[in-house]
């Protein structure tokens, strides 16, 4: 071993600039070789992004998945198999906006029935640290667009009666519900600490809560608490959050709702325990006069501290189908 290295020791003492001088070509080589990989992996991502531009572009822009996809469907750039590799590449995702049934906090949906449009989470176990709706179409407010079979309601927050089993409820510590449009919004079986009603307009109203002794309220689990699922934009028939396990309250630490665009069906919000209940800036109304409640605050709906302040009741009427 040392016959073999007697050489290069000697040829570094003889010339150590020289010596540095190799070392670092050798270094160069090295790391140009490595550039070169990295490039190329690049670039190979970039290949496979490329087979799905159309849909992610027009995603990009605010277009919803639906009609996303049926651009692609139906437009003159694409055909039906373009959709067919697009959906193959971008799986269903509650970020992105896709409908289907999700079980909190997995951003892919458990199940996905074609031709189902609504937006459902279901909470379980596992805190969730915040979930935010905005910016959405719901119900008949866009063409082509109908109730799920059965259903009256196009938005519903709230804990499940169970058959067979112990009811739910949800536990929320901050819950907004905020610049909205409803046919009608309800709030009943409601315990919370703080309730500020402010700012909405509304067909007819009913806002009626009753004192309560309800505690402050905050959502945590450490580190098994899930973190935020958050989507913006997308068109759905019907928005559900619920608890559908017996005995398993949901628990949420921020709820937030806001500029939800909806017709056709009632805005539910029932059987919630909170922190703080924030329901700020909304309209409300189907056209049909004052004399029918359109936003109804029940009796029994309590608070330890109540803030209502400028409500009106104004003609609403709800939107016209876009």
């Amino acid at each position: 071993m040392r016959e073999l290295w007697a050489p290069r020791w000697a040829a570094f003492k003889a010339s150590p600039l020289n010596s540095y001088r190799s070392l670092c070509r050798k270094r160069d080589w090295l790391i140009a070789k490595i550039e070169y990989v990295h490039s190329e992996s690049a670039k190979w991502r970039a290949f496979w992004a490329a087979l799905k531009a159309p849909y992610t572009a027009l995603r990009f822009f605010g277009v919803s998945p639906q009609v996303a996809i049926g651009l692609l469907a139906v437009g003159s750039t694409a055909g039906t198999g373009v959709v067919i590799n697009e959906t193959v590449f971008a799986d269903r995702s509650f970020e992105r906006g896709d409908p289907g049934i999700y079980v909190a906090p997995a951003d892919i949906p458990t199940s996905y029935v074609e031709g189902d449009n609504t937006l459902r989470i279901d909470l379980g176990s596992t805190p969730v640290r915040e979930i935010t709706i905005e910016n959405v179409s719901v119900g008949t407010v866009f063409t082509g667009s109908a109730l799920p079979s059965g259903e009256t309601n196009v938005v519903e927050i709230s804990g499940n009666v169970v058959t067979g089993g112990s009811n739910t409820r949800l536990e929320v510590g901050h819950l907004i519900f905020e610049k909205s449009r409803c046919k009608k919004l309800t709030l009943t079986d409601i315990q919370a600490h703080t309730i500020k009603i402010i700012g909405n307009a509304s067909d007819g109203q009913s806002i009626a809560p009753s004192p309560g002794t309800s505690r402050m309220r905050a959502i945590g689990g450490g580190h098994s608490q899930a973190e935020a699922m958050i989507t913006s934009g997308g068109q759905y028939d019907r928005i559900l959050i619920n608890a559908p396990n017996s005995g398993v309250n949901g628990k949420v630490g921020t709820l937030r709702l806001t500029n939800l665009w909806t017709k056709g069906g009632d805005c539910i919000l029932n059987k919630i325990n909170v922190g703080t209940l924030e329901i700020l800036l909304n309209e409300v109304g189907m056209g049909n006069g004052f004399a029918t409640k359109e936003f109804t605050v029940a009796t029994n709906v309590t608070g330890a501290n109540i803030e209502i302040t400028d409500n009106v009741e104004v003609t609403i009427a709800e939107p016209a189908t876009q």
